[in-house]
């Protein structure tokens, strides 16, 4: 297995991207730590983990507080000794299908904060440990919203494009230390984000829901939408020794909707 007796953390873990990474991280050999705002679902989820004869804790975890994110670190820490990976999956859509003057500002600012401060609090307080034991590997998940200007979502671009030189300038920090820093920056993914995703834009439009997918569709050149295996087979590439000489840079699973 690529990632035998790892450890990992785990951010956004309940649901869609982020249930399967954890599978897809487990399946190689990773113990996992979870952290997401509900605990119902971490629970779910850690007992398929644990089915496949891999270790899971279940840390509830808002990663826009400083407190609770240290709290998740120091209980993945004590109860496996190390933290090889962390994945910053953790993410919140914002405003759809809304022109700049029109979006409210605490609503930009939810963005900013689930999605820039969510990824930076999680890796300022693994990086300790990383550097410690000269080893880590740290893979945020983006967006191709941070390649691309990306119209009527504004919050969602500027956070993505965020965590872009956030993921690079981090690289630069603790290359000397043996850790890896890097991103995914997905396209759309199947699921009930897009779902949302599509309803949303369908609504402002006057189109219906399916008009807008095969727009989706009919840009990408693979002429196919990303899953969120896709997504999770390239973190445990990031996340594994195949990545060991790739920091600071971004791997774009999209179908080819950003070439």
């Amino acid at each position: 297995m690529k990632l035998a007796d790892r450890v990992a953390i785990v951010t956004g873990a309940a649901k869609g991207m982020g249930r399967d990474i954890c599978l897809t991280l487990a399946r190689e050999g990773a113990n996992l730590t979870l952290a997401a705002r509900e605990p119902a679902p971490l629970e779910t989820l850690a007992s398929e983990i644990q089915a496949i004869s891999r270790r899971a804790l279940v840390v509830p975890t808002d990663v826009t507080d400083e407190t609770a994110v240290e709290r998740l670190v120091t209980s993945a820490r004590e109860a496996f000794g190390r933290i090889d990976i962390l994945v910053n999956a953790a993410g919140v859509t914002g405003p759809i299908e809304t022109p700049v003057w029109e979006i409210k500002a605490d609503d930009f600012d939810q963005v900013i904060a689930v999605n820039l401060r969510g990824t930076f609090l999680p890796t300022k307080h693994v990086l300790p440990t990383m550097i410690k034991q000269r080893y880590g590997k740290i893979v945020n998940i983006s967006g191709t919203s941070g390649l691309r200007g990306y119209k009527y979502r504004a919050a969602y671009s500027s956070s993505k494009w965020a965590l872009r030189g956030l993921t690079r300038t981090v690289a630069l920090e603790v290359g000397p230390y043996n850790v890896n820093v890097n991103a995914v920056h997905p396209g759309i993914v199947d699921g009930p984000r897009m779902d949302r995703l599509c309803r949303e834009k369908a609504r402002k439009r006057g189109w219906t829901p399916e008009q807008v997918r095969e727009e989706y569709v009919q840009e990408m050149a693979l002429r196919r939408v990303t899953t969120a295996r896709n997504i999770a087979d390239a973190v445990v590439f990031l996340a594994s020794d195949a990545s060991q000489n790739m920091t600071g840079q971004s791997i774009t699973v999209d179908g080819g909707y950003d070439v």
